[in-house]
């Protein structure tokens, strides 16, 4: 019996190529130089998409295929899958959520600690001898009591707001309607008047045609120059060029960075900075949830192709 074939849009660990290339015939996409001759090539026998979230699966790409059953996306955002594209041909859609809902809310929290803190400027000021030549490292600010702003209360966000309970933080949250999971927690409606209340302002909600640019130059100026963003969820929930405008000119704070918009290419403005932090987009880099997810990736595909329920569907 052959296998099933199927598209796959970017690498993946070893460990879940092993298991996919047992389970299914796979395409590598992503290592071929000219791709709409290879999508053309293999289009009548390919029956499944797997891709990552930030490479997700165009209207284009899901047009050329028309045997296409299904989109497994190694990862919780799907807004690079065309669902409407999808949706007309009735293909399923499937992401891999919660099992990297920790992960990405503990590198929030570091990133926070991590630039209130001062803390990679404080390890560069003691390896280059600073610390014995000029003294002590120049005060930054302290967390614990402050106020802290979620924007966006899903799974990501609610983790969020635990992990700031321990600081004696008072949380606050926006979302389209008040949340009887958090009832400790402060409901605010709107992101501007979030941003106006809090020193700390979370970016955690999914990312959508509805929400890009939700963050823009009103939300990041009502953070004020005292305040900082901390972004973990996707790069269009926010207006970059407001932001780097605002970062340069001190009408805000600080931001701690995780997503951006064209990565891994970076707008140079950012490298310029000294109250920013930068990541690589690794919120979800450990070996146990990228493990999990990969996992996910494969059950999902295996489920449809064996006439089971998917374990996590989007569409």
């Amino acid at each position: 019996m052959s296998k099933v074939e199927i598209l796959q849009v970017g690498p993946y660990p070893i460990w879940d190529d092993e298991r996919l290339n047992a389970r299914f015939t796979m395409h590598r996409y992503f290592e071929a130089e000219d791709k709409q001759a290879f999508l053309k090539e293999h289009a009548q026998k390919i029956r499944g998409i797997a891709t990552r979230g930030e490479l997700g699966a165009s209207r284009a790409m899901i047009e050329a295929l028309p045997a296409l059953e299904i989109i497994s996306v190694y990862g919780v955002g799907y807004d690079a899958v065309d669902l409407d594209a999808a949706r007309a041909r009735n293909i399923r859609v499937t992401n891999t959520p919660d099992v990297l809902t920790k992960d990405v809310a503990d590198l929030g929290v570091a990133m926070m600690m991590c630039l209130s803190r001062g803390m990679i400027g404080a390890e560069a000021w003691v390896k280059s001898g600073n610390w014995a030549s000029k003294g002590l490292y120049p005060l930054k600010h302290r967390v614990h009591g402050k106020r802290a702003g979620i924007l966006g209360l899903g799974r990501i966000g609610y983790e969020v707001g635990r992990r700031l309970s321990g600081f004696d933080m008072d949380i606050l949250y926006s979302d389209v309607a008040a949340k009887d999971y958090a009832p400790d927690w402060t409901f605010v409606e709107g992101a501007e008047k979030l941003a106006e209340s809090c020193d700390f302002l979370f970016v955690t909600l999914a990312a959508s045609a509805a929400t890009r640019h939700i963050v823009g130059k009103q939300v990041i100026e009502a953070l004020g120059p005292e305040g900082m963003l901390i972004n973990i969820s996707r790069a269009s929930n926010i207006d970059e060029d407001a932001l780097l405008d605002a970062l340069e000119s001190g009408k805000l704070g600080s931001a701690a960075l995780d997503v951006f918009e064209g990565e891994p290419n970076l707008n140079p403005r950012f490298l310029a900075l000294d109250n920013v932090l930068l990541q690589p987009h690794h919120a979800s880099g450990t070996y146990e949830t990228r493990k999990a997810m990969g996992k996910l990736v494969f059950d999902n595909l295996d489920a449809h192709f064996s006439g089971k329920p998917l374990p996590t569907p989007v569409l």
